[in-house]
């Protein structure tokens, strides 16, 4: 993997969070996160950032979720230490990376942590469960897998800026904004202008 995405695996290698609740994928409150279980596993030092882009903590996951049940999806939006109950599932995520446009082949990973509340056995009562705790890698999936005969959970997009970036897109939107002619620096074709009518001669007419 590359230089940043090695360096983030290295800083990552604890979170937890758990809940409890139905089995849908609607979206459960915060206060119904057991504060044991979601403060519970917190990074013991400073992550290590990466020579390159977006601050760990700016930057945002987008994780997917599918229910196999009922094959209702959907996408899970969190900064990198934020975490998501959705149902009988929880979701943290500890960080998110990819390469640079500089670099191939490109990829784009997250550290993520998963807990599902279920049932041991059928005469257990239900507890949570941790189900997933590692890199998913978006171009790679086959890597790590999330494991669960209900839930599905992989990597979509991480959103973050590396130098030069800011630029180029400043550069674009001014060159938009400019007819096309003079945008690309070629010259204007004479097509595009009318040509003069040519004067009636003399001899016109009689």
């Amino acid at each position: 993997m590359k230089r940043g995405l090695a360096l983030s695996c290295l800083a990552m290698l604890a979170l937890t969070g758990c809940n409890s609740g139905s089995d849908s994928l609607s979206e459960a409150k915060a206060t119904d996160v057991p504060q044991s279980l979601a403060s519970a596993g917190a990074p013991g030092g400073p992550v290590v950032e990466s020579e390159y882009g977006t601050p760990v903590k700016d930057r945002i996951a987008t994780i997917g979720l599918l229910n196999k049940r009922n094959n209702l999806e959907q996408d899970l939006v969190m900064k990198s230490g934020e975490q998501r109950r959705v149902g009988n599932i929880f979701v943290k995520v500890a960080a998110c990376e990819k390469t640079p446009p500089w670099e191939q082949p490109a990829e784009v990973g997250a550290f993520v942590q998963v807990f599902v509340e279920e049932r041991e056995a059928a005469d257990k009562p239900q507890a949570w469960r941790k189900v997933f705790s590692g890199w998913l890698f978006k171009n790679k999936p086959s890597l790590n897998v999330v494991e669960h005969p209900v839930y599905d959970v992989w990597v979509k997009d991480c959103a973050m800026k590396f130098p030069g970036e800011e630029e180029d897109v400043a550069a674009s939107a001014s060159s938009a904004a400019k007819p096309a002619g003079i945008a690309s620096g070629a010259p204007v074709s004479p097509l595009a202008t009318p040509s003069p009518k040519p004067s009636a001669s003399p001899g016109a007419g009689r």
